[in-house]
């Protein structure tokens, strides 16, 4: 992992610990926050890694475009993503989650660069 890349990954781990719960974001949001809007899939790739951190990070939080649990095969267990959104009140049904434009936490506007 060169150090530009390892950098993007702990900005995006920062980033999602933000994320209220109760809350989600995307990808792409994320990336556009981080000055790389094109990089919504490594966004992507900085969740599926973040077991490494040395900090917990909510990667539950983060779903795509359009509030599908993408990454819900990295977690463990068939339902592990579902199962801790539901835990903070997010509702989720077949692999999306419902209210999403509602529960939509965009750090542009949060974070107080829009």
């Amino acid at each position: 992992m060169t150090k530009k890349k390892d950098g993007f990954f702990q900005d995006v781990w920062a980033v999602a610990r933000l994320i209220p719960k109760g809350r989600v974001t995307s990808y792409g949001a994320i990336a556009k926050y981080l000055g790389s809007p094109g990089a919504a899939r490594m966004v992507g790739w900085a969740m599926n890694a973040c077991s490494t951190s040395e900090q917990p990070v909510p990667a539950q939080r983060v779903v795509n475009r359009i509030g599908m649990l993408s990454g819900k095969q990295h977690f463990e267990g068939l339902n592990l993503m579902q199962e801790l959104l539901e835990g903070e009140d997010v509702k989720v049904e077949n692999n999306q989650v419902l209210d999403f434009e509602k529960l939509f936490w965009d750090p542009m506007t949060e974070l107080g660069l829009d």
